[in-house]
């Protein structure tokens, strides 16, 4: 079996799209996902399964929908892809509450002359397989970049701060 990291968007925010953890755990084991484990009320777990991401993706967000009523976006990584995104980019010294890994359907592809023009003094950004890591030292709540990021990709995304993807790599190295 594979270890796996679902990642949800838009789940637990401002009240929106409420998924009870405890709820969202029992859905996943219900679909034959074993040692579900989540982390923090943002849509994040780790589970084992033999299934392709490329299957548990609509997999998860259908069974989602059905009982929930909404179909957040999903992102199956496994664990080998969120250990590199935990190191694969040049920030390592910043602060990992500022640097955020934004999960993506496909490649990214962005505009770079866009990016630059939208990046605050300090802000960076590294390309990755299917991800962008933002450092942005100013907050990513005032970050025009962080904010305009998903229109210039025009790909579904997500992201976590590097708090969260070094806890879910702990979760995920842990199963190993």
């Amino acid at each position: 079996m594979t270890t796996h990291v679902a990642l949800l968007r838009g789940v637990n925010v401002s009240g929106a799209n409420k998924l009870p953890m405890a709820e969202f755990r029992a859905l996943l084991s219900d679909l034959g996902l074993a040692h579900v484990a989540s982390y923090i009320q943002s849509g994040n777990a780790v589970f084992e399964s033999d299934r392709p991401a490329a299957e548990l993706e609509p997999l998860i967000r259908g069974a989602i929908a059905a009982r929930f009523g909404f179909s957040p976006e999903t992102f199956v990584r496994d664990a080998a892809e969120i250990a590199s995104a935990l190191t694969d980019h040049p920030f390592a010294d910043a602060d990992p509450a500022r640097v955020h890994v934004c999960f993506l359907a496909a490649d990214p592809q962005p505009d770079e002359a866009a990016l630059r023009a939208l990046a605050l003094p300090g802000d960076g950004w590294y390309l990755g397989p299917r991800r962008i890591t933002l450092h942005t030292p100013g907050g990513v709540g005032t970050s025009k970049l962080m904010d305009r990021l998903p229109r210039l990709l025009s790909a579904p995304m997500t992201a976590r701060n590097l708090r969260t993807v070094a806890a879910l790599h702990t979760l995920a190295a842990a199963r190993g």
